[in-house]
Formats: structure tokens, C-alpha cells, sequence
């Protein structure tokens, strides 16, 4: 009954979260190769340590996991596991593993490997942002301290069989057996690779990385020996790199390019959009997303509340929208409006400047102050953060805009006091599995504040993390009402530490070429972004 729970609720959760498409589907057919293009390089393959949206997408048909979702959707569904039983108390969680199936370098996989990838996901060692998602395995704590190099929660008493013990029950483990840090890896290759297993690597997914020119390409080919049939549907797909947006949808018009990575460029969109074919080429869809702006906690001014609530009402949030041709709707909080556990009677911070201007003097900046903004350089990312600079100018505040590659900005971010602040647009948060509880641990909770994490706030509040614990341990199907009403506390409480200013929650947009067939859920898929295992050429 605990199985068949977990399953049902995240399948109708999801009904709302479907993304919007102008266009109906086709039917999937194999053969092809496509090409899809970004501005920016990838840094990592690694399924320990990638966790931007371009490489996210890459790295789910790089490598497998025991679960995994129906194409275009988060309905969980068994992937290298053949089947699971859960306990009844919801603490032991034990996977048969498909017979058979092997990594691109031919090993057959055991279950010694999945203890060893979540192992090597966790330990301190490997730097890796997606730690924290496994702390409700037995011996979390110590290995995520450094005192213990291995999790006696994760046994393998056989080369089939998998088992996950948990120090409490945890309502979202079988999405966190879905993510990428949940990939399983051969650890020979991890060894050989010499901490280069991100350029080199080895898995057992629907694509095998057969070249990567650095500054230029990526060239992925159907896995031939993949254990599921009839995927993925393309031969290949190359990914090129150092395209400027405007430059790439030029192109995609010529049939040159067949997915714009980046998304249309906003000065683009009405024009592509009243094209004859345009509503062959876009795929509009909604996706769980807030845009928002770091205020890192560590550092001065930031770690006065007043000035955070004051650059809190400083921003004019409807100006962003516009830049965005209303592709966003304004954002009051964390979540985003169609994540379960959202307030909608929760206000916010209203755009004041003038009032932003009487807490900073309340503050002791009765003249402002200087700061930087980071911001990625991909269009329109510059142009909203000078809009953000725009508005901080008017309450005193001169703000540099740094805008640089995505990697660039990644690494500020995850370097203690190095980014006072950071608009993350163009890497905003965009949920990993349909759970309020993803927005928090990774990008607010203490586990993401740490060297190389995705919390660029720093903020930390134990308080609020023992209550995310104790909302994650309400695995009871009675309590899913309370737990979405505890989480969405947490988030308001959240706001009165302003942490964050939270600004758009965007849709998005992606151009295609016209000949390529599906759905638009695959191309806006609410777990992988791109989901490379399910597009597909027309024949």
C-alpha cells in the first residue's frame, strides 16, 4: 500500500503540471540526427557534481537510476529496478535489479555499484551539491561530516538486490532515487578517469558520449545496448556550443539547428511567434520555476534583515515581466504557484522604494551603499540585471553587474562570500521532482550551504531545518494535506529572513525545427528540461 501511495499521489499531483503545447504529437520514429545549441560550455557530465539545467537533461540519458519518470511528466515509474517493496513503517526500501544490464565500457551492473555511487554522492570528498538529498539514510550524518566513508543504510547482499534502510520515514525517497546524484556509475572508470570522470563518462543510459570538443561540441550516440527497447528514438545528437541565441535561431530558421537550448531571445519572440510556421516552431510551456535574487547573508551589507527587506521592495518585479514579453508572472515568494504548499493569501514584500529607502537609513545606510550583482551573459539575463541595477540605484544602492558565463557565475555562488549577490536567471530554480521539499534543501536549507553548493545565500537556519525534517518524515497518506501546509510555512517563514528576493516564476519557451515530432512535454519536460530520450525526428 506505501508503494502504490507514493506512485498515485505524485501521478495526480502532476496533472496540473503538464506543460502547454501548440501542437499535437506524433508518432515516435527511429533514425536521425539532430543538433542543439547553447551559449555557454558544459563543465561536467558528472552525475555527482552537474546540476545546471543545460547539463541536467544531458546526464539523464548519460546514466541510469533505480527509478525513473514517464517521458513528459513526474509519474515515477521503475527504471534499472525491476520492482521495489517498501516497508510498512516506510524505513526499508529494498530493489530487485533488472538481470543484464551493463555500462557503455560492457560490465554488467551489480548492486555494489548503486551503494557505491550514492556512497561516492555523498562523500565530502567528491564536492558534489546533491549530498543532502540522501539524509534520511542510515549513517548520513557521519559520512556527510567526514567521519565515515561508507552508509551502512545501503546494503547489497546480493548482486541483484538493493537495500536502503532509513533513520525516518521520508515522503520524497523515491523521487531522490530518480535524480541524476542517484546515477549509478562503475567505480573503475570513476578511478581510472583520475578526477576526470566528468569529461570521460561511463554509464549504462539511452546515449553514450562519443566526443566533446571543448569550446565547440558534444556528440552523443544511441547506446544500442540499452536494456529498455524502442528508446531513445534519435541515432545521435550533437550539441554545439559558443552560440549566441539570436545567432542559433537564425539558423534553426534555415534548418541548420533543430533546438535552441537557450530559448528565444525576448527581442525574437513576436516575430518567430506571428511567423507562418511559428506555431509549428515554439513549444510554450509552464514549468515549476522561480526566478530570484541572491543576498548573500555571510557578507556586509546582507547580513542586516533591514537591508535585505529594503532591496526586497526595491525591485519593480512587472518591469521584469515585460523585458520577458510576459512570458513570467511576478513572484511574492518561494515556491511557485503550482507547486503544492503554495500561499496564496501570502503577500510579500510590495515594490516600495520609497519605503526601501527609510529601512536602509534605518539600517545605517542612510546613503547607500556599493555592492556586485552577478548575473550569467545570455540574453536577456544582462538586460533584467540592469534593470535590477536600475532599481537599486533609486534607493542609494550602486550595484556592479558582472555578467558572465553561467560556470563563471556557478562557481562565485558556491564560494563563501565571494557573490554579495547573484540574479540567477538562466539557472533559476527549476523543481527536480514535483516536491515543495526541493526547493529548500538544495538552495536554502544548511545542506546547500557548503563550498560548491547551490545555496549562494548562505543561509542557514537550524530551526527551519528540523522542521523540513519532521515534514518530509509525514510518509503517512493521511498527513498530505499537513505536510503541503507544513512546507508552505516554512516558505513564508523563510521570507520574513529575506534571504532571497523572490522576483518572476517564468515559462518556457523553446524554439524547434519543423522537423522535429512530439509533444511539447518532452521539449519542457518537468524532470529533464530536454528529454533526449523521447524527442524524435519526422520520417
Amino acid at each position: 500500500m506505501f508503494k502504490s501511495w507514493l506512485l498515485r499521489t505524485t501521478t495526480a499531483a502532476m496533472l496540473a503540471f503538464t506543460p502547454l503545447a501548440g501542437h499535437a504529437s506524433d508518432q515516435p520514429a527511429q533514425g536521425g540526427s539532430i543538433t542543439v545549441t547553447y551559449k555557454d560550455d558544459i563543465t561536467t557530465l558528472d552525475p555527482a557534481i552537474g546540476y545546471d539545467w543545460v547539463n541536467w537533461s544531458m546526464i539523464k540519458s548519460l546514466f541510469s537510476r533505480l527509478m525513473d519518470y514517464e517521458p513528459g511528466t513526474a509519474k515515477l515509474v521503475p527504471s534499472l529496478a525491476e520492482s521495489f517493496t517498501v516497508s510498512p513503517d516506510g524505513l526499508t526500501y529494498t530493489f530487485k535489479l533488472h538481470k543484464g544490464v551493463k555500462f557503455s565500457n560492457g560490465r554488467e551492473i551489480v548492486a555494489s555499484d548503486v551503494k557505491y555511487s550514492i556512497e561516492r554522492a555523498v562523500n565530502p570528498k567528491t564536492q558534489g551539491p546533491g549530498a543532502g538529498f540522501f539524509g534520511a539514510i542510515k549513517g548520513y550524518e557521519d559520512m556527510a561530516a567526514g567521519k565515515a566513508d561508507n552508509l551502512p543504510g545501503i546494503e547489497a547482499p546480493d548482486a541483484g538486490t538493493v537495500a536502503f534502510h532509513l533513520s525516518r520515514p521520508d515522503a520524497t525517497f523515491l523521487h531522490v532515487l530518480a535524480i541524476n546524484f542517484a546515477s549509478v556509475v562503475p567505480k573503475e572508470a570513476v578511478e581510472a578517469a583520475n578526477g576526470d570522470f566528468g569529461k570521460k563518462p561511463v554509464g549504462s543510459g539511452t546515449f553514450i558520449l562519443k566526443d566533446w570538443t571543448i569550446g565547440q561540441k558534444l556528440v552523443f550516440e544511441r547506446n544500442k545496448d540499452y536494456f529498455a527497447k524502442g528508446v531513445p528514438h534519435v541515432d545521435s545528437f550533437t550539441v554545439e556550443v559558443g552560440q549566441e541565441p539570436l545567432v542559433a535561431l537564425l539558423r534553426l530558421q534555415k534548418g541548420e539547428v533543430d533546438i535552441v537550448g537557450d530559448g528565444i531571445p525576448p527581442a525574437k519572440f513576436l516575430e518567430i511567434k506571428n511567423s507562418p510556421d511559428g506555431a509549428n516552431m515554439i513549444v510554450d510551456g509552464e514549468q515549476l520555476h522561480t526566478g530570484y535574487i541572491t543576498l548573500n547573508t555571510k557578507v556586509k551589507p546582507f547580513d542586516n534583515l533591514k537591508v535585505r527587506e529594503a532591496v526586497n521592495m526595491a525591485v519593480n518585479k512587472d518591469r521584469i515581466t515585460r523585458i520577458l514579453n510576459g512570458r513570467a508572472t511576478s513572484a511574492n515568494q518561494v515556491l511557485p504557484p503550482l507547486m503544492p504548499g503554495y500561499d496564496k493569501s501570502f503577500q510579500g514584500f510590495a515594490y516600495d522604494a520609497k519605503k526601501a529607502k527609510a529601512l536602509l537609513a534605518e539600517a545605517g545606510y542612510p546613503d547607500g551603499f556599493s555592492t556586485v550583482l552577478y548575473s550569467t551573459n545570455t540574453d536577456p539575463q544582462p538586460r533584467i540585471a540592469q534593470s535590477i541595477q536600475q532599481d537599486l540605484a533609486a534607493i542609494g544602492i550602486k550595484a556592479e553587474v558582472r555578467a558572465l558565463a553561467q560556470a563563471n557565475v556557478i562557481s562565485a555562488g558556491g564560494t563563501e562570500g565571494e557573490a554579495p549577490m547573484i540574479w540567477s536567471g538562466g539557472m533559476a530554480w527549476i523543481a527536480d521532482f514535483p516536491d515543495a521539499s526541493n526547493f529548500y534543501g538544495p538552495i536554502l536549507g544548511c545542506s546547500g550551504a557548503v563550498p560548491g553548493g547551490w545555496n549562494w545565500s548562505w543561509y542557514c537556519n537550524k530551526a527551519l531545518d528540523e522542521r523540513a525534517v519532521a515534514a518530509d518524515s509525514m510518509s503517512d497518506p493521511a498527513k498530505v494535506a499537513e505536510r503541503q501546509a507544513a512546507w508552505g510555512k516554512i516558505f513564508t517563514d523563510i521570507m520574513a529572513d529575506a534571504p532571497w528576493v523572490p522576483v518572476i516564476n517564468e515559462r518556457r519557451v523553446v524554439a524547434k525545427s519543423l522537423r522535429m515530432g512530439g509533444s511539447g512535454n518532452i521539449y519542457v519536460d518537468p524532470t529533464r528540461v530536454i528529454n533526449y530520450d523521447a524527442i524524435f525526428v519526422k520520417q
